[in-house]
């Protein structure tokens, strides 16, 4: 099972992707794209960590993340990305248009061959002002574009807000 799981900052999404990963029983796996680039980030970080049951394994990958996923995705495991836009950004950040378009591409393709549960966690940016940087606005249309993408190849897509998991795609959450 593939699902997508979007919501603003702060809306319950990374708790609610970790609840269903528990429910599901079987190994853990939390795959973090973060960098702790700054105090303020390396504190969320931490209170994200500290949230979690210790049952979860922990792999930073901030940029081979369709590597990764190969790689560890296997029967009986669930694994939580999160997420995706930090991803994005990270591959924005490194300037290389090749390296974001391919690592895109082949997370679109692997993501219908892999084994277990994956569980995605973005942030949905499209619904703000349009941003004033050139950067900011190639962000909020990158992450769209890979959003629309990934909701095609996921069985289910969850929309999150206070808290509260909305069913976009697929069956309905129990």
């Amino acid at each position: 099972m593939r699902e997508l799981i979007l919501g603003g900052v702060r809306s319950g999404k990374s708790r609610y992707a970790e609840e269903q990963a528990l429910g599901r029983g079987g190994e853990l796996l939390y795959l973090a794209t973060a960098t702790a680039g700054d105090g303020e980030m390396a504190q969320r970080i931490v209170h994200h960590q500290q949230q979690r049951s210790p049952r979860w394994q922990l792999i930073e990958e901030p940029i081979a993340l369709p590597q990764m996923l190969q790689q560890e995705a296997k029967e009986g495991r669930t694994i939580v990305v999160e997420c995706l836009t930090l991803w994005l950004t990270n591959l924005l950040m490194d300037d290389d248009e090749v390296v974001l378009r391919w690592q895109q591409d082949w997370l679109v393709e692997l993501l219908p061959t892999l084994s277990g549960n994956i569980l995605l966690v973005s942030n949905e940016v499209g619904m703000g002002v349009v941003p004033p940087s050139p950067l900011s606005r190639r962000f909020c249309d990158e992450s769209g574009r890979l959003h629309q993408r990934l909701a095609q190849c996921c069985e289910r897509v969850t929309w999150v807000v206070a808290g509260l998991p909305q069913t976009l795609k697929g069956i309905e959450h129990g």
